[in-house]
């Protein structure tokens, strides 16, 4: 017969190991482990935070809060990420757990959101194909979150730039599009600036807002109107994840003008 110590090595799985390494008690519930995971993602440490909301998703697979938490966190990672195909990997483990949010929350704003914003993370690395089929995704996403929560600032942020993205796609462009892939949907300037005034009058108090919305009307043309949202948005300090990078893309436009 076995002795116990060897019984219990036998028992201690590669995901056991791995919570143990990372500190991580087994035994404590899936709120208790979630709200260990929020302390480093509100200082955005996704390597610090994945544990506690993987042990947490062991304990309640269907949760969609949790699931939300831990497509959040791939995202931040896929940021980090240098190379384009490991942003990819990671933008695809995001997009697989915001799925699973979106199926296990029919009723939640934040899980019905989470695809649209991973997609909108992912887009610039997809191939051509990906991205007109993640269009009318992404739109989906939206069109149920801001059913469920018409107050979702990041929802009408989301809309606005996915009517920028498609009314720069030029005559040519969309043609082409139709033929190989099906077509894109419609969009237009004047309904992403609309989204993006409601994002600023929803939540004043994001930089995000402001420069996009700086980027929408360099796409009109109207460079004074440009400048002086993007260059409020610029002056106001960091506070999430991805403002370093929304600075980047106004600062980007601002030479442009």
């Amino acid at each position: 017969m076995r002795s116990i110590p060897h019984r219990l090595a036998f028992a201690i799985t590669p995901t056991l190991l791995f919570l143990l390494a990372n500190g991580v008690c087994v035994a404590e519930s899936a709120d208790e482990l979630v709200g260990k995971g929020k302390v480093f993602e509100r200082k955005f440490q996704a390597q610090g935070a994945l544990p506690f909301y993987l042990a947490a998703e062991k304990l309640e697979p269907q949760n969609c809060h949790i699931l939300v938490h831990i497509a959040r966190q791939y995202r931040y990672l896929m940021s980090d990420a240098s190379a384009k195909d490991e942003k990819l990997r990671l933008g695809y483990v995001a997009l697989d757990y915001s799925d699973r949010a979106a199926a296990a929350g029919p009723r939640d704003c934040d899980a019905q959101l989470a695809t649209a914003i991973t997609l909108g993370k992912m887009l610039p690395y997809m191939p051509a194909k990906e991205q007109i089929a993640a269009s009318p995704k992404i739109k989906e996403s939206v069109d149920k979150a801001l059913k469920l929560n018409p107050g979702n600032d990041t929802a009408w942020h989301i809309l606005g730039r996915w009517n920028r993205v498609l009314a720069d796609v030029n005559t040519v462009k969309r043609a082409l599009a139709h033929v190989f892939y099906g077509g894109l949907p419609e969009g237009s300037n004047e309904e992403a600036e609309r989204d993006m005034k409601k994002a600023i009058a929803l939540n004043p108090n994001r930089l995000m807002h402001y420069i996009e919305l700086g980027r929408i009307y360099a796409q009109m043309g109207r460079k004074d109107d440009a400048r002086q949202f993007i260059n409020k948005g610029l002056a106001m300090p960091d506070a999430e994840k991805d403002d370093p990078e929304t600075k980047q893309r106004g600062r980007e436009t601002l030479q442009k003008l």
